[in-house]
């Protein structure tokens, strides 16, 4: 059997309001642990207290998404930044290229 290749290139990944989407999602893994907390008898009499863990697992774990998305979007800034700059060191100071001050 031949081995599958792609016939054209991936798309590029989209960027978009990440830091906001993974807050409204652990939002929404909290809220779901809250109003399931008043129902765990109910939960526990059909041995279905894995829901209740999974929500609070899942606004734990966004925890950490949120910290890691907002490191990494601080560091694309921080490297458009410096490229911004090098650009402008790059340019000289009167806008023409390959001068120096």
């Amino acid at each position: 059997m031949a081995k599958w290749t792609p016939r054209h290139e991936a798309p590029e990944p989209l960027e978009g309001p990440i830091v906001a989407t993974i807050t409204g999602g652990t939002i929404l893994w909290f809220v779901m642990f809250l109003v399931q907390v008043p129902f765990y008898g109910w939960f526990a009499d059909r041995d279905l207290t894995w829901w209740v863990w999974t929500c609070l697992a899942g606004a734990g774990l966004g925890l950490i998404g949120i910290w890691y998305v907002r490191g990494r979007d601080a560091a694309i800034k921080r490297s458009r930044a410096a490229e911004a700059a090098e650009a402008a060191e790059a340019a000289g100071p009167a806008g023409e290229p390959g001068t120096s001050a």
